[in-house]
């Protein structure tokens, strides 16, 4: 998956897992609606700043943001394999 794709949807999921509107996120990160928009929908490229930024107003780590969401397929086999997941 790209990772613009995985960063707005690690954006979107937690916004929305801390009931947040896209309207209060930019108020919080100093970006616009138009800009949290079209980064939720894969078609931003974030910079490092601005991740740092989003993060912030998340309350979570930039890692947090760019992880990929595993599927419960591939968690399973790696522990299967023997390695961590």
């Amino acid at each position: 998956m790209d990772l613009r794709t995985v960063v707005g949807l690690n954006v979107q999921r937690i916004r929305r897992e801390q009931a947040l509107s896209q309207e209060e996120l930019s108020f919080r990160s100093g970006f616009t609606r138009a800009y949290l928009s079209g980064l939720e929908a894969g078609h931003r490229n974030p910079t490092l700043l601005s991740l740092a930024k989003l993060a912030n107003a998340l309350n979570v780590g930039v890692e947090d943001l760019i992880r990929a969401a595993q599927t419960a397929s591939a968690a399973g086999r790696r522990r299967r394999r023997g390695t961590p997941g």
